[in-house]
């Protein structure tokens, strides 16, 4: 109604003024107008950014004391100081003022935005939303260039669950209902807002780096986790809110010398289409966006083809008519009729293999995605590539140059903006051959043009099996995502057109690469993680795909830390950089193998102790998912979809937790009051922020080779860990044992000193004995002799509940 007001007294101000002729702004012609002020004790600036012409603002409804100009407004100054286009007017005493900026001229033609409110502070406004800081300025998150992913640990949240900032942009899926999520706890309940405002509560536990849920468009009955696309170029506003943007989180993520990495599905859009492969809707963001039927408005693309007159008539059909007409419009469905269930016994290369179809009917005409329906692959072999895995993945025909065009494209935008780095959904359902043809080369040249020469991608290669070969099939397996392509044939027979003819070649090509490639027993090797006897050097990378792993099988296995450990050590040879595999416990999907690895992991706080030790200590990057650090949901089903609230399982709303204030001087440095002061003095947590901080002040445990050879190291979880890097001039070498003691031979003469305890020892024989009792507990000694990167005592808090 406010709008509509007006709206309704600017038609009249205009009808008023061409009546008498009257054309005026409140300055002189061409003046720059500026409102001065008595006091420093507010003020509003506003940066606009406008191309090609010098934009006006137009004002009113100002406080303390009111201030308006008449309509188009005055013009903006030239703001040279934030780059080219972006103009500036500053309310040197308001708190809060109503605007929109025009062209000038006096019409409603010559508006430029809508109506929009500002309070105190400095804001910049591109033509679609408000920022915090300029955005096309960005922040590193360290001096310089930024710097290797492995450098950091990593804190995994659910975005919507993890903390609310702003209840203002607080909405429910349109299947709350279903679930029985009470209005006080709403599926989009946590935001950007929210996430920025914790960032210190992030940092006080050590992290450096966030793993968001995905941040683009999305639609679905279920959306609140972010993955059901429905715009990729498009962030989702239910993230953000008015004063608060995902430029702004970017933002001030890095000014705190933290890193983003944004999850994101290449491999599938939502069933409601998506702008670009599909527009089958617009969303209505002024409607009720909970209800259904009045924030989804179907596109005449849609109606038409059903020959619907309205979106009353489409919404009146069956929920089950709507969406079967939804998938033939993305699948062509209707074009293979009985297409679900026909690939029992058929394989790549058999003579009447006919499975590789491209759309023949009305629909999907440019084969964006996989024709036909197949919902339900076989998980275990090559149909999981070219099947749609549930009802709302919606497969897309990752072999279409044209689909990696425009993915590349979307999402080179938020590397753009300043992501750090990618984590990618559903990595399993590609062929590796697609990925490195359009994909993981693509991305690492965009993230360059955007300044960022560390970017880096992992992949969900989910392997739900404790052998390194997938059911014996390399191709599905998680280490062989990890390599390039070392037969350039299917670099030369690939196609980059766009023709039916040139599509069907890749898609065929992938399973000509499947059959020939498959071959567990054809596998490379590397030597990249491993030390040469206790002797750094240079990693191989030549053969690296650029899409590194979460370990799945680590992960797998974290019931007991000793079986991950002795499985990573037995197999780190088949990834092309073991030190690059992402670690973790538990996630939004599972737990390690057994009968709870449906809920949050349950085995208990020692058990979480030792895994993390490990992890910390250990290759690879550490990622912890939102709570574990007080164990947050233990034994709650993690997803169950609409059928129970969000509140009874494992994706439950975290903040409670966090309320009071964190204020974080460095990494694991802080202070805090209230909620979120109990939360980080837990056990579990104190653990974590010394973990980190140890990892963080030894580069051997970050980026360091490791050898568990019994010639220099005896012990349950006992390894070497060293890093060297003669350019800058660092060698860093640490001797690691977790829950339980250990003896390490042939190493170098000196001092060494445990990070965990401040213990020191001098070595003179080549052989040091540490000495570590209880689960969970660990001894890091770093040498310190000349020429080692040391340390000068205990890292952090000593003599806690689990490092003792």
């Amino acid at each position: 109604m406010k709008k509509l007001t007006r709206l309704a007294a600017l038609l009249l101000a205009l009808v008023i003024a061409v009546g008498v002729g009257i054309v005026g702004i409140s300055a002189a012609e061409g003046e720059v107008a500026e409102v001065a002020a008595a006091s420093d004790t507010a003020g509003i600036t506003v940066y606009y950014k406008c191309e090609g012409k010098t934009p006006y603002i137009y004002y009113w409804n100002a406080l303390p004391k009111n201030l308006e100009t008449a309509y188009p407004g005055v013009k903006m100054s030239k703001a040279t100081d934030q780059g080219d286009d972006w103009y500036k007017y500053t309310f040197k005493d308001s708190t809060k003022i109503n605007l929109l900026f025009t062209d000038g001229t006096n019409t409603l033609e010559g508006q430029l935005s809508k109506e929009l409110t500002r309070n105190s502070g400095e804001w910049w406004h591109d033509g679609r939303k408000w920022y915090k800081s300029n955005p096309d300025i960005k922040i590193d998150p360290v001096p310089g260039e930024g710097g290797d992913m492995r450098e950091d640990s990593i804190y995994f949240v659910m975005t919507t669950r993890f903390y609310d900032g702003d209840s203002g942009n607080n909405v429910h899926c349109w299947d709350d209902g279903q679930a029985g999520n009470p209005e006080t706890d709403p599926a989009w309940r946590g935001d950007f807002k929210g996430l920025g405002e914790k960032l210190d509560y992030l940092k006080a536990l050590g992290f450096s780096a966030i793993w968001v849920t995905p941040v683009v468009e999305n639609a679905s009955g279920y959306d609140y986790h972010g993955y059901h696309a429905m715009d990729f170029s498009k962030v989702d506003s239910r993230y953000e809110s008015d004063d608060y943007t995902y430029q702004d989180l970017i933002n001030d993520a890095h000014e705190k010398g933290m890193k983003i990495i944004q999850d994101v599905v290449w491999q599938h859009t939502g069933n409601f289409g998506e702008s670009f492969f599909c527009p089958l809707f617009e969303r209505d963001y002024d409607a009720d966006l909970s209800n259904l039927e009045e924030s989804m408005i179907p596109t005449d693309y849609l109606l038409s083809s059903y020959g619907l007159s309205s979106a009353t008539e489409y919404w009146s059909q069956k929920p089950y008519d709507q969406y079967q007409q939804r998938l033939n419009m993305m699948k062509d469905t209707a074009s293979y009729p009985g297409s679900v269930g026909n690939t029992t016994g058929l394989h790549p290369g058999d003579d009447d293999y006919d499975i590789i179809k491209l759309s023949s009917g009305k629909y999907n005409e440019h084969n964006y995605y996989h024709s036909g329906y197949w919902q339900s692959p076989n998980w275990d072999d090559w149909t999981t590539k070219f099947c749609q895995i549930a009802g709302d993945c919606v497969d897309l025909n990752t072999e279409n140059p044209a689909v990696a065009e425009y993915i590349v494209e979307a999402y080179s935008q938020y590397l753009e903006m300043g992501v750090d780095g990618f984590r990618v959904d559903t990595v399993r359902h590609i062929p590796r051959l697609s990925l490195n043809m359009m994909y993981n080369t693509q991305f690492h040249d965009a993230a360059k043009l955007a300044g960022n020469n560390h970017f880096m991608m992992f992949g969900e290669i989910c392997t739900r099996y404790t052998q390194v070969w997938y059911r014996d099939h390399a191709e599905e397996s998680t280490p062989y995502y990890t390599w390039a392509e070392s037969n350039d044939k299917w670099a030369k027979e690939w196609s980059f057109d766009t023709t039916p003819e040139a599509i069907n070649n890749n898609m065929n090509l992938t399973f000509d690469h499947y059959r020939e490639e498959d071959k567990v027993s054809d596998e490379p090797t590397s030597n990249n993680a491993f030390l040469n006897g206790i002797t750094y050097h240079t990693p191989d990378r030549s053969k690296s795909s650029g899409m590194e792993a979460i370990d799945f099988q680590m992960h797998r296995m974290f019931g007991d830390a000793k079986n991950a450990y002795g499985f990573a050590v037995g197999n780190d040879k088949y990834y092309n950089d073991a030190t690059w595999n992402v670690m973790y416990v538990d996630s939004h999907d599972y737990a390690p193998e057994g009968p709870s690895e449906f809920t949050r992991f349950e085995g208990g706080t020692q058990t979480w102790a030792e895994n993390l030790s490990l992890m910390f200590t250990f290759r690879g990057i550490p990622c912890v998912y939102y709570g574990s650090e007080v164990e947050f949901a233990k034994g709650q089903k993690i997803d169950v979809g609409p059928n129970a609230p969000l509140a009874e399982t494992g994706r439950a709303y975290f903040g409670d937790y966090l309320e009071g204030t964190v204020n974080a001087t460095d990494f694991s440095e802080y202070t805090a009051t209230g909620e979120v002061k109990a939360t980080l003095e837990s056990p579990l947590a104190k653990h974590l922020t010394k973990l980190n901080a140890v990892r963080r002040a030894i580069p051997a445990l970050q980026k360091g080779q490791y050898t568990s050879d019994s010639k220099y190291a005896s012990g349950s979880m006992a390894y070497i860990r060293r890093y060297t890097d003669e350019k800058e001039g660092i060698d860093s070498l640490a001797l690691v044992t977790v829950s339980g003691g250990a003896t390490f031979k042939n190493i170098p003469n000196g001092t060494y000193i445990d990070a965990i305890t401040g213990d020191k020892q001098t070595v003179t024989n080549g052989t040091l004995t540490a000495t570590c009792s209880g689960k969970g507990n660990a001894r890091v000694y770093v040498c310190c002799a000349s020429g080692f990167d040391g340390i000068t005592g205990a890292i952090g808090e000593t003599n806690l509940t689990y490092l003792k």
